[in-house]
């Protein structure tokens, strides 16, 4: 079976895309095993369901549109489909990890969490969902936007999971001055 035209015009910009999304995926678990001993010590993992899983669910979706774009599809309206469902379900699990982040008591989010965490994931989410609608009709300009929501959700990836590893370095120095502030004043 031969690939689609307009789809294959895609094929070296969603393998690096999507290269650079399984490479990052991996970077996240890392990030997360070496950082674990924080999330024993609190006893609660509902800040990293809040704001750990999404990055790799952004990865794991840019990852998964690549896959999608690289399939062999019979026809535009199949690879349409796969993206309004990815796109629809992306929109769901973005009110998920909304409320689990006002759920969570572990950290504040502040304006700058709510934007990439909700608000630029809702519109990478959306874009993708509105674009896949009309694209049986026609690629050009929608496998644009496609493309864009896959950056915008690989920018998110990259920034949230800086985000986390700071913030967990951060915490970590913070703990470790305190242990060593009373360890001085016992002494």
């Amino acid at each position: 079976m031969t690939r689609l035209a307009p789809l294959e015009a895609w094929q070296n910009f969603y393998l690096i895309v999507g290269s650079a999304a399984a490479a990052l995926t991996g970077v996240q678990f890392v990030v997360i095993a070496l950082v674990a001993d924080i999330s024993r010590r609190s006893k609660s993992s509902d800040s990293v369901h809040a704001f750990g899983t999404p990055t790799v669910v952004h990865f794991c979706v840019v990852l998964l549109i690549s896959a999608v774009i690289a399939a062999p599809w019979p026809s535009l309206a199949n690879a349409a489909l796969a993206f309004s469902i990815l796109g629809a379900a992306g929109i769901v699990y973005v009110f998920i990890v909304f409320r689990r982040a006002r759920r969570q008591t572990r950290y504040a989010p502040v304006l700058e969490d709510w934007v990439w965490h909700t608000v630029l994931p809702l519109i990478a989410h959306a874009a993708l969902l509105a674009a896949s609608l009309s694209l049986a009709s026609g690629g050009g300009s929608r496998l644009f936007v496609i493309a864009a929501a896959s950056l915008l959700l690989l920018f998110i990836g990259i920034h949230n999971a800086w985000d986390s590893a700071t913030y967990m370095v951060l915490e970590r120095s913070k703990e470790e001055s305190e242990k060593e502030g009373m360890r001085e004043s016992s002494g």
